[in-house]
């Protein structure tokens, strides 16, 4: 008798591994030393950044499309070691196309693989949890930050910047390829012995639909998805990046007070991926991304009339756990909809939308607080209308869902 795989242990390793990749998201205190080491401008520095974001959605899909094929462990491997890789190397740049090639295109790539071959073929484990068990891998990504500033920070007091990339890489590496061993490919329709009888039963009873990428272009469901998802990302990399700046301009934090608020907001990022995945297995996934959005709304209703740090602290914990709602519940929404077997190019290309808005949010909130001295008030507007648009895109969604299911129901 064939003995089945530890789910729980295939969790444990993809979080893992994305808790060493997730480590882009520290670059910010990598960067201004890096630039001062090497002598180039910080715009020149960030590029390397802009380029591994603007990736993302390449090697994802490609690595969805490994994923869906069972390579899972063999795509994730590769991701992690190419990640690892790229960023020691970034370590040994001397000019800024080495640096765009190693940070940028190498750890972009394999950020891209290890993230998409974790999550894909993680949630297949978890059919009764794919809400917690999708917020629980993002969360070591959204988490790695937390952990990997402070290491990085004082290794680069003590021994420089270029050593702390070669270091810091190599350990990312050797650590995620350890946890790569672990992981299993998940069955075909994978349902666990110990799954709760009631879960199993809605299970079995619904019926399965699994869409290829074509097929789920043609669905008028996968419109909504990828717009939601991307105004859902808006509000959240909005303050991602610029959440010193509001601290210290709006609000008259120190540097070293706003500094802190940053730390809060990555761990209230990485909190509500966990908390709201959790949520949407209980309450369904449009109901979660509905409460969601109303909370954005409220939030930064707060942040501009109430001026004051109770008023900061509240819109930086409020907009830091639906930013990691968002990135914890889509993904369990996208295979509710077109299925488990293509998951992987099928989120791969969801995850344009997010990249859109990693793209958009920033410059247009850099835009509106440069032409108002800034202030951040304006953009804070803007923020709302996107959750707003965001919102009533999900109602639609909803009766769009319900509507299916009537007929699904009539029919059987």
């Amino acid at each position: 008798m064939k003995k089945e795989t530890n789910r729980w242990a295939v969790l444990v390793s993809s979080m893992g591994i994305l808790m060493c990749t997730g480590a882009v998201y520290a670059f910010s205190v990598l960067a201004g030393p890096l630039s001062a080491a090497r002598g180039w401008t910080m715009p020149e520095v960030m590029g390397a950044f802009a380029i591994n974001a603007a990736l993302g959605p390449i090697p994802m899909i490609l690595g969805g499309f490994l994923t869906d094929k069972g390579w899972s462990k063999w795509s994730t491997m590769a991701g992690a070691v190419l990640f690892g890789v790229g960023f020691a190397l970034t370590g040994t740049a001397t000019s800024l196309t080495q640096l765009y090639v190693y940070y940028g295109l190498m750890a972009g790539f394999g950020q891209g693989f290890a993230y998409s071959g974790c999550l894909s073929n993680t949630i297949r484990f978890f059919p009764d949890k794919k809400g917690l068990a999708s917020g629980l891998i993002t969360a070591g990504m959204g988490g790695a930050a937390i952990i990997a500033a402070p290491i990085a920070n004082q290794l680069i007091q003590s021994q420089g910047v270029s050593t702390t990339f070669v270091r810091m890489g190599i350990a990312y590496a050797i650590i995620s390829f350890t946890c790569s061993l672990f992981i299993k490919v998940a069955p075909k329709d994978y349902m666990p012995k110990n799954m709760n009888a009631a879960a199993a039963a809605a299970a079995a009873k619904k019926p399965v639909v699994n869409k290829n990428w074509k097929e789920m272009l043609q669905d008028g469901k996968f419109y909504l998805i990828i717009l939601m998802f991307a105004m859902g990302a808006f509000s959240g990399l909005m303050i991602a990046s610029n959440a010193s700046p509001i601290g210290q301009s709006m609000f008259g934090l120190t540097a070293a007070a706003a500094a802190v608020y940053v730390s809060v907001y990555s761990l209230s990022n990485t909190l509500g991926r966990v908390v709201w995945g959790a949520v949407s297995d209980k309450l369904g996934q449009s109901t979660t991304i509905s409460i969601m959005y109303s909370v954005i709304i409220l939030t930064f209703l707060v942040l501009i009339f109430v001026k004051s740090m109770i008023g900061f602290t509240l819109g930086i914990v409020g907009l830091g756990l639906c930013f990691g709602g968002v990135m914890g519940v889509f993904p369990s929404l996208v295979m509710d909809n077109f299925g488990p077997r293509y998951q992987g190019v099928n989120y791969g290309i969801v995850f344009i939308g997010y990249s859109t808005s990693a793209f958009v949010a920033p410059k247009v909130t850099a835009g509106i607080s440069a032409a108002n001295n800034g202030d951040f008030t304006k953009a804070f507007y803007v923020a709302i209308a996107v959750a707003t648009c965001g919102l009533i895109l999900d109602l639609v969604y909803k009766k769009k869902t319900t509507a299916a299911k009537a007929i699904t129901e009539t029919i059987q």
